[in-house]
């Protein structure tokens, strides 16, 4: 069982967040709990991919069009830090 920790401003940006968006963002936990983020590769509309530069550690996956997840794994089977959802810009 994996551990999902959140940021403590993540909350708030889930208030602001459209909730189509919302529930995507509660699948991926769900998913990520259960089975862990390798799980993430199965699903191809995740998008789940390594970040580089600034965030390089770093993974984001898609929970749509505009908004991305981005989160760390810390000790490669304990726990998920989720840092941000946040729109993407093109």
């Amino acid at each position: 069982m994996w551990k999902v920790l959140e940021h403590k401003n993540l909350a708030k940006t889930c208030k602001k967040l459209p909730s189509q968006v919302l529930k995507k963002y509660e699948l991926w936990k769900e998913l990520v709990c259960r089975h862990g983020p390798t799980v993430l590769k199965k699903f191809p509309g995740f998008n789940d991919e390594k970040l580089y530069g600034i965030r390089e550690g770093q993974k984001s996956s898609r929970l749509n069009l505009q908004y991305r997840v981005i989160y760390e794994v810390e000790n490669d089977a304990v726990i998920v830090y989720v840092i941000d959802i946040t729109p993407h810009k093109y």
